[in-house]
């Protein structure tokens, strides 16, 4: 087997936890998954994986293994808006370009609209099919959605009336767009990915180089439209679970045909999703059994299904509940392809990177590599939640993605994830059993990662949905906020 195997990273949208059948989902749910289902039987499923709360950060913080914080990606980009991931960051495509990997950026992007963002200044040889926004953007201005669209309105026009469409571009050319998007195509769009990808893998098989695939699929984000050919086969005959069923069947294809072409042993595929499942827009939203929504930093905003599978190297059937997350894709990959991670960005500047290599887990030689997890919403430059092995503090105690962060002043909320996954039983200074002994070293974990802002400078903001006014000064403030809290916890115990 080559020492540096090909590489497939799915990244689906709003999946939900508990979708799957191997995550009780599946037929128990109304839509049957066999492909996934298959590939975690064969592979190795995580059961305390984590994105990031929303899109665009959910995306970043998986390209560049850093908090969205440190490339300034923290919120949902729109329209309009230019702007978009930095120029100077790492990605999971150019760290591999150093190792002479292909490399073919396939769907959604979400990491913005300028020309230095797109994915081909960013390691992609080339990029296909690729969509830049969120599918709701494709829909606004579309007169079967929105009948009542103001088209009379020209600021409302400046940025939704010419929302760019699919984009294919190869490095070191302009890209172009190919095709407007609206509700006529959007069901095709994973098929035509899905196609792009085969064609690909049948290109590159038996090529000189590894290759790295980056497949976003459109689904299952809201409004989900799902192919003709699945419209109504899901047993429960949603929208969104027809859109499940269709999603699982192109997983499945892409592997059939890593299965024929007989490169599966030297081809590690990974599957996930960007975050928590999106419940403020229920019912066309995914299932999870966990507290809150996409948007909050309770676990229902960040954790997601996750599952590995490289035959040959991980043993199948494996389940794991340590905690990992898709930060983690950076120092995994570049360990696989015999890379060491960059001490600079790519303008040579000082860089941090916020990845552990889990390599040894992925082939069964050790556990994970780390063992805590920050949560960060749009709006926080520390963390408003931190697990630190069992133990969740939660700071911000908003609920829904809708509406400002609600902090508590210095208390925190406290849970074990082992007893209460849930996060209902807050145990911190409430019975006989409270453990306010806990929260201090929670708290010094959070406050470590203040001095890595100072040595290696955050990004300026790269969208303008929340004004970098507000940023600036919630960052003048942040290092009071929390000493303060750290002095209450202290006191308190």
């Amino acid at each position: 087997m080559a020492d540096t195997p090909n590489i497939i990273l799915f990244m689906s949208d709003d999946v939900g936890w508990g979708d799957l059948g191997c995550y009780g989902g599946g037929e128990n749910r109304g839509a049957p998954t066999p492909n996934l289902d298959r590939m975690a039987a064969e592979g190795l499923q995580f059961n305390s994986f984590y994105g990031q709360p929303s899109c665009t950060p959910g995306r970043a913080a998986a390209l560049t293994g850093r908090l969205p914080v440190r490339s300034g990606m923290t919120t949902v980009a729109f329209p309009g808006q230019g702007g978009g991931l930095p120029a100077g960051e790492w990605t999971l495509a150019s760290v591999l370009k150093q190792a002479d990997y292909d490399t073919i950026h396939i769907g959604k992007w979400h990491l913005g609209e300028s020309d230095y963002s797109m994915p081909t200044e960013h390691g992609f040889d080339e990029m296909a099919n690729t969509t830049l926004y969120h599918l709701n953007a494709y829909t606004y201005t579309d007169t079967a959605f929105n009948p009542d669209f103001p088209f009379d309105d020209p600021e409302v026009m400046k940025m939704w009336g010419d929302v760019i469409g699919r984009v294919d571009g190869t490095a070191g050319e302009q890209w172009t767009e190919t095709e407007k998007i609206d509700s006529s195509n959007i069901p095709f769009l994973d098929e035509t990915s899905t196609n792009i990808a085969t064609d690909y893998l049948e290109s590159h098989a038996n090529g000189d180089n590894p290759f790295f695939m980056y497949l976003n699929t459109a689904k299952l984000h809201q409004p989900n439209l799902p192919h003709p050919d699945f419209d109504g086969k899901s047993m429960a005959k949603s929208k969104y679970l027809d859109s499940l069923v269709e999603l699982d069947h192109w997983v499945g294809v892409v592997l059939d045909k890593v299965r024929e072409l007989g490169i599966a042993e030297n081809t590690l595929v990974f599957w996930t999703t960007d975050n928590g499942a999106w419940q403020d827009v229920y019912p066309d939203c995914g299932y999870t059994p966990f507290k809150g929504t996409k948007g909050t930093d309770y676990e229902a905003g960040s954790r997601v299904p996750a599952i590995a599978w490289w035959p040959g190297t991980i043993e199948g059937g494996r389940r794991n509940a340590e905690i990992v997350g898709s930060l983690d894709f950076m120092a995994t990959f570049a360990s696989i392809a015999g890379l060491d991670l960059p001490t600079e960005d790519r303008e040579g500047q000082p860089t941090i990177f916020d990845s552990c290599d889990q390599t040894a887990l992925l082939k069964g030689e050790g556990g994970s590599t780390r063992d805590h997890w920050f949560y960060m919403t749009e709006t926080e430059l520390v963390p408003g939640a931190i697990r630190l092995g069992k133990w969740k503090a939660v700071w911000n105690i908003r609920d829904q993605w809708r509406g400002a962060a609600s902090h508590t002043a210095i208390v925190p909320e406290l849970f074990d994830l082992w007893q209460d996954p849930q996060e209902r039983y807050d145990i911190f200074m409430t019975h006989w059993a409270e453990k306010t002994w806990q929260l201090p070293q929670m708290a010094d974990r959070l406050l470590g990662v203040l001095p890595s802002y100072k040595e290696f400078p955050n990004r300026p903001l790269q969208s303008a949905g929340i004004s970098s006014a507000m940023f600036d000064a919630q960052d003048a403030q942040v290092q009071e906020r929390i000493q303060k809290m750290v002095h209450g916890i202290t006191a308190g115990s």
